[in-house]
């Protein structure tokens, strides 16, 4: 999956970032490729990524579910409480209440942890857990469910239902 992660930010990238980056020959891509896409000469593990992709940190706020595998280790197995944000790109409520619940998840200090599920991505997780409208948040500790709720909610109500969960 973060193979595929790293394929869909090399294709978005504008023809002025990639001017930092070796001339495809260069690459240790079999000839063959070059000719059926240039942009795979890119991906070669020999290169260091351009300095134009984000550095993503490790002790994030939150991060994304990649697979069914992640989810089970990230979230069902984590030691501390973990709110699930299941959304998806084209929800409009989705977009407003995302940044609002990474916020409140912040102000814990790293006392709980955010999932981030798309459910058009991961269809087989959103029907687990019963989903179905978005956005819907769910809590969990120790791979149960504590709590959950459906829609948007403002700051105030968003910083009580995550400090909640806090020592509990």
């Amino acid at each position: 999956m973060a193979h595929r992660l790293l394929v869909r930010r090399l294709w978005s990238l504008s023809t002025k970032d990639l001017r930092c980056l070796p001339a495809p020959s260069a690459c240790s891509v079999p000839r063959s490729l070059h000719s059926a896409s240039p942009g795979l000469a890119f991906l070669s593990p020999s290169r260091a990524l351009p300095s134009a992709l984000p550095r993503v940190s490790r002790r994030g706020v939150s991060f994304s579910v990649q697979d069914h595998e992640d989810f089970t280790e990230r979230v069902i197995k984590n030691e501390l409480p973990v709110l699930v944000d299941f959304h998806a790109q084209w929800c409009g409520p989705c977009k407003i209440l995302g940044p609002r619940l990474e916020k409140a998840v912040a102000k814990q200090k790293g006392r709980v942890a955010m999932a981030k599920v798309d459910i058009d991505d991961h269809t087989d997780l959103a029907i687990e857990y019963g989903v179905s409208a978005v956005p819907t948040v769910i809590a969990m500790r120790g791979g149960d469910v504590i709590d959950q709720f459906v829609g948007i909610k403002d700051d105030d109500q968003l910083d009580s239902f995550v400090s909640k969960f806090i020592g509990q």
